[in-house]
C-alpha cells in the first residue's frame, strides 16, 4: 500500500523515533526532494507563481494536517512554503510524517 494511502496513527510518546535506516527507506518512498535535517525532521520548500496559490496550497496541507491529526509547521513566503515534519512526541521521525509528506505531495492546485 503506498504511503498516501495509510493513515497516520495516534502518538502521545513513548514510541521509538525512526533510526537512519527506517529515515532512508521511507525517505525513498517519498517524491524527492524531501532532506532530511539532524535526523529529526523532513524539509521540503513547495514554489508558486504567487501568494494566492501559496495560499492554496496552505490551506489544502490544513485540511489534510487535520484528517490526519498530524500537523506540520508551515513557512509561508508570497511565492513558496517550507513544510517541516517530524513527531513532537517523540522528537523525531515516524512513520505518520511519511504518510503526511506523501499526502502532501499530491496536493493539486
Amino acid at each position: 500500500m503506498k504511503l498516501s494511502q495509510r493513515k497516520c496513527k495516534p502518538c502521545e510518546g513513548g514510541m521509538p523515533k525512526f533510526n537512519k535506516d527506517e529515515i532512508e527507506h521511507y525517505l525513498k518512498l517519498l517524491n524527492p526532494p524531501w532532506n532530511v535535517e539532524d535526523n529529526t525532521k523532513i524539509v521540503k520548500e513547495f514554489n508558486f507563481s504567487n501568494f494566492i496559490e501559496t495560499m492554496k496550497f496552505v490551506n489544502k496541507v490544513a485540511v489534510i494536517a487535520e484528517e490526519e491529526e498530524h500537523h506540520p509547521v508551515m513557512h509561508v513566503y508570497y511565492s513558496k512554503v517550507i513544510v517541516e515534519l517530524w513527531t513532537h512526541a517523540i522528537l523525531g521521525l515516524s512513520e505518520n510524517d511519511f504518510i503526511l509528506a506523501a499526502k502532501i505531495d499530491e496536493i493539486q492546485l
